[in-house]
């Protein structure tokens, strides 16, 4: 199996380990340290190495920070994680902060000293983080001091080892584009702006400029790696020896010259003494490498990655891809479902259980490379832990009269997916009934929305929220993410969220739809299917062009969940037009009890059940509508 459930830290972590990076905080003169959860290259999901946060804290979540002082320390994460961030780590040696209203700069601010000395690794900060802490630094009064060697690395004795897992190419078929073409495409660009060259620090970007993928990173297919492109098309590839072989030099061809990864700092270095303008991405560049080019005279341009929006934007066979592998993990969902609506009702199916039921059905599928991330399968009041980690001591079981929540996705060669269901246990009540239905009416609202070229995701969050809303209701996560084609599930630079965006959905790109509703203590509730940007067409009797969503993911939603009487028209359409989708395509490919069963959970909703809003509107008497909906409910 690709996922395990042993706990990969517990609250005993600040106990054990602060003491230990205090000491080495003192022998460098510091007085406090930083410590984000990031490796050298930005990722999301990181090594083991690289899980610093975790080894001094005990939080295991895929964001987040914390500030380490002598006396004090403190930790902030995002409303993901308010709950897991409480569990893990012991609050006797921590104290919590949400970063988005209090972020770690604004914390020194107020609580680190005039004259104390605040350090930080240049290659886990960005060039932007730096600035910023920089600038808070001289308001504050404190110094920020870039080390040399990490003081966590230094106190972690049994530090794991930076992973060598060998580079693969990435065939033509599911790429769509030759790397030659792409390095070509993108320096074109370049005397534009008077670029020598571009450095690329994200190994997102390198595999995706010159098609290769790797297994340096969990649920990832990543090489860590760097590379620099130049203004001809060539390119530099900063690769350890260990991770090539013959295949993927053929592959990467004469106008790519490999290097070790070490041997950057002397590229850069070359670089600055023959007078090259290059480019740096501020947002990812660690600062470190900004500061080699200025050390070696280089002149340094700020800008954007230039892999990040042509990576977003996918092409055709892209595209095709991720549509029939989100068919192929529709069948494995779908068979899961089946599994939950009978073997997964008793009672006694817990939550290792559930998500090992789905990884197998998933890996009867011989192209499945790994899990898109480690499933979060959720149980009652485990659900309203929004990126919860099933591990041995937390499993819980299934039980009668819960809701049970399952995000999930799987690694194909074609195509990355992600979808969440929730799923009633026995009897649901009506206020779960009820929150669900304004969940998938949220759902709803984004997958069939119009928008016009240039709108950004911010701008259509509210579209997802909004019958949350009207309820006084709300969920504190982004309602869409950007996904890669068989590289990262998150990816930007497009989302949907609260959070300002100003990068504008482009044909092609693919994102979640996934609002949700978390009673603490209680239930969690999130529908998540993905959709393509696809190209503005005309409306009919409108002025101008708009674009619109395509929906790949294939998967029932729950109908014991859905309060017809809530939806409108227009919306029980939409369910009854997806779930036809879902039949005719997924029928065919399953049989038996399954088949039989996808048929039921995808019958139309009838319109008859939605008479009982009429009747409300008519404004009949009371017990009038008390006899109609009776009857109705009879002829369920």
């Amino acid at each position: 199996m690709f996922q395990t459930y042993d706990p990969v830290s517990d609250r005993s972590f600040g106990a054990k380990h602060l003491p230990a990076l205090r000491i080495e905080l003192e022998r460098a003169g510091l007085d406090g340290f930083l410590v984000p959860h990031d490796d050298e290259y930005q990722n999301e999901y990181i090594p083991a190495y690289a899980e610093r946060l975790m080894w001094i804290s005990g939080f295991s979540g895929s964001a987040g920070s914390a500030i380490v002082m002598r006396e004090k320390a403190v930790i902030f994460v995002d409303g993901r994680y308010t709950l897991q961030v409480r569990d893990q780590t012991d609050d006797a040696f921590f104290s919590f902060e949400d970063i988005t209203e209090r972020q770690p700069m604004h914390w020194l601010e107020a609580e680190a000293g005039n004259g104390t000395t605040i350090g930080y690794d240049p290659l886990l900060h960005s060039v932007h983080d730096i600035a910023r802490l920089q600038a808070t630094a001289k308001r504050a009064g404190f110094t920020l001091r870039a080390v040399e060697k990490n003081p966590v690395d230094a106190a972690w004795s049994d530090q794991p080892a930076k992973p060598k897992t060998l580079t693969t190419p990435h065939p033509i078929a599911y790429a769509g584009e030759t790397s030659k073409s792409k390095r070509s495409r993108l320096a074109a660009n370049f005397s534009k702006s008077a670029i020598d060259a571009a450095l690329i620090t994200t190994p997102p970007s390198v595999a995706w400029l010159f098609n290769i993928r790797g297994g340096d990173v969990d649920r990832t297919p990543l090489p860590l790696s760097r590379a620099i492109l130049f203004a001809d098309g060539s390119a530099s590839l900063f690769l350890n020896s260990e991770k090539r072989n013959d295949t993927l030099i053929d592959h990467l061809g004469p106008e790519i010259t490999l290097f070790e990864e070490s041997d950057l700092e002397a590229q850069l270095q070359k670089l600055g003494a023959e007078g090259k303008s290059v480019r740096l991405d501020p947002s990812s560049a660690p600062s470190a490498f900004e500061s080699m080019l200025k050390q070696s005279g280089a002149q340094i341009l700020h800008g954007d990655d230039p892999c990040t929006l042509p990576k977003a934007c996918k092409n055709t066979a892209e595209i095709e891809g991720t549509r029939a592998a989100h068919i192929r993990d529709g069948v494995a969902v779908t068979k899961f479902l089946h599994w939950l609506a009978t073997e997964g009702q008793s009672g006694d199916v817990d939550e290792i259980a559930a998500a090992r039921a789905l990884e197998t059905f998933r890996r009867e599928d011989n192209t499945l490379k790994d899990l898109s991330f480690d499933s979060i399968s959720g149980a009652g009041s485990n659900g309203a832990i929004v990126h919860y980690r099933v591990t041995t001591p937390t499993n819980r079981k299934l039980e009668k009269g819960s809701l049970f929540l399952i995000d999930s996705g799987g690694q194909y060669p074609d195509g990355t997916t992600d979808i969440t269901r929730t799923v009633a246990i026995d009897t649901p009540t009506q206020e779960m009934r009820d929150r669900y239905t304004r969940v998938l009416q949220g759902h709803i609202a984004l997958a069939t929305a119009r928008f016009p070229a240039g709108t950004s995701g911010s701008q259509l969050d509210g579209f997802a929220r909004a019958p949350l809303w009207q309820a006084g209701l709300d969920y504190d996560h982004g309602t869409g993410h950007g996904v890669g084609s068989f590289l990262g599930v998150h990816e930007g630079p497009q989302r949907i969220a609260k959070m300002p965006n100003s990068v504008a959905l482009r044909p092609g790109m693919i994102l979640s739809n996934e609002p949700g509703f978390y009673k603490s203590g209680a239930f969690g509730i999130r529908i998540e299917n993905l959709i393509i940007v696809e190209e503005p067409s005309e409306v009919g009797g409108g002025e101008r062009a708009m674009m619109s969503f395509e929906t790949i993911t294939l998967a029932p939603l729950s109908r014991e969940l859905i309060d017809s009487a809530i939806l409108s028209d227009a919306e029980i359409d939409w369910v009854n037009a997806y779930h036809q989708r879902v039949r005719e395509t997924l029928g065919p490919l399953l049989t038996g009890d399954v088949k039989a069963w996808n048929e039921a959970a995808t019958a139309p909703i009838a319109r008859s059940y939605h008479l009982n809003l009429k009747i409300r509107s008519a404004r009949l008497p009371f017990a009038f509508f008390v006899l109609i909906r009776i009857f109705l409910l009879m002829q369920i």
